[in-house]
């Protein structure tokens, strides 16, 4: 019935194990106000720079903890004239997407990414992947990381402008940080134009019993006695074998970072989704104007067939459109014919559409020009 755990894992028979850390080797201190830009080469992307963003002792225990910001090396922000995109990953993801990159360069957009404490490049040899208790945590580097976007992106008294952008679990992060940001850090809040979601991870997938109150409660016992305690499940490497280069895909990543299988799901970590999930259903206000992409269709496939290619075999899209419009009042959503689960690694002629529906999307929300580059020329792989 699963699929791939690469942005939203399910949950499967109970039986119980624990993820350990190893030791850690370095320390960083906290930091309240924006660092000093002391950007450095990445290793995983020639022709880009990251910045370390200190974040100090961890909620969870697992010090020290840092979240990165990505950009394109040599980027002077304050000369891209229509503001910037911060983008946020998914579960077992972390920033490779260069034509993502491209598409908003081509648009007089810069570009930023981050990977999330404990994620992509911010994972360290004591943590546990992608692990977290409260998704509110990550509010501290997300705050941080649009503070230096903001910073970078002003000039000559130009108001910054940034686009927030997520996949899968970062589409459910970001939307939530943003209701709270309006709220408690207005200014903050002012900065940000408009929320573009990549499939956001808005329910759990799969059967109504899996979203039931029985097997919430199991779901808040156990993380409360033992958070790190694995969810076991049987996995499958039909999503990363669908786009990475050595399986028949077109994407190059690290395979360290975003494993065929994903990894491992605690029982902290979903109760923290789940809340997450509970929270958006109320109905939240982002404050800014909305574009939800997703599959037209859903395929529950745990092998790699054809289809695999061509619909999101991680979350269901169904939940996608019933809950969007819990996101405020200016919701647009787009399905995306054939696209996969992360649609912009998609089939090509899925990831033009993709492309085309942003490109729309901007130019009629965000007063985009109508000059530019077509998505047609940004569809290659990394």
């Amino acid at each position: 019935m699963w699929a791939g755990r690469h942005s939203a894992p399910p949950i499967a028979r109970w039986a119980f194990s624990t993820v350990e850390p190893v030791t850690a080797t370095h320390g960083a201190a906290r930091q309240d106000e924006p660092p000093t830009a002391n950007w450095q080469p990445d290793r995983l992307l020639d022709r880009y720079e990251i910045l370390t963003l200190p974040l100090g002792p961890d909620p969870d225990g697992e010090d020290p903890i840092t979240a990165t910001l990505v950009r394109k090396a040599g980027d002077d922000a304050s000369a891209f004239p229509n503001g910037a995109v911060l983008y946020v990953h998914g579960f077992t993801d972390y920033f490779f997407h260069e034509p993502l990159a491209d598409f908003f360069h081509e648009r007089g957009y810069a570009f930023y990414a981050l990977d999330l404490r404990k994620c992509g490049r911010s994972l360290g040899p004591d943590h546990t992947a992608h692990f977290t208790t409260d998704l509110r945590q990550y509010d501290e580097e997300l705050g941080r990381a649009l503070d230096v976007v903001v910073a970078e992106t002003e000039a000559d008294g130009r108001t910054a402008r940034v686009i927030v952008a997520a996949h899968s679990t970062g589409g459910l992060i970001t939307p939530l940080w943003l209701d709270r940001l309006r709220t408690e850090a207005p200014a903050r809040h002012a900065h940000v134009s408009g929320l573009l979601l990549n499939s956001p991870w808005f329910d759990l997938q799969g059967s109504p019993v899996l979203r039931s109150l029985p097997v919430s409660l199991v779901l808040r016992g156990v993380a409360a006695a033992r958070p790190k305690t694995v969810i076991p499940q049987e996995l499958s490497e039909g999503y990363g074998r669908s786009i990475h280069e050595t399986t028949g895909g077109e994407w190059a990543y690290d395979l360290s970072l975003k494993p065929m299988g994903g990894f491992p799901v605690t029982f902290g970590f979903l109760t923290a989704v789940r809340r997450g999930h509970a929270r958006l259903h109320r109905g939240i206000d982002v404050g800014v104007a909305s574009l939800v992409l997703r599959s037209d269709k859903t395929l529950f496939d745990r092998g790699h067939g054809a289809g695999v290619d061509n619909a999101d075999v991680v979350l269901d899209v169904r939940h996608m459109t019933r809950w969007s419009g819990c996101l405020g009042d200016r919701v647009s959503v787009a399905p995306v014919t054939d696209a996969r689960h992360d649609v912009f690694l998609s089939v090509e002629h899925a990831r033009i559409q993709a492309y085309r529906e942003v490109d729309a999307w901007m130019r009629a929300t965000l007063a985009l020009p109508t000059d530019g580059a077509g998505a047609e020329t940004l569809v290659g792989g990394a």
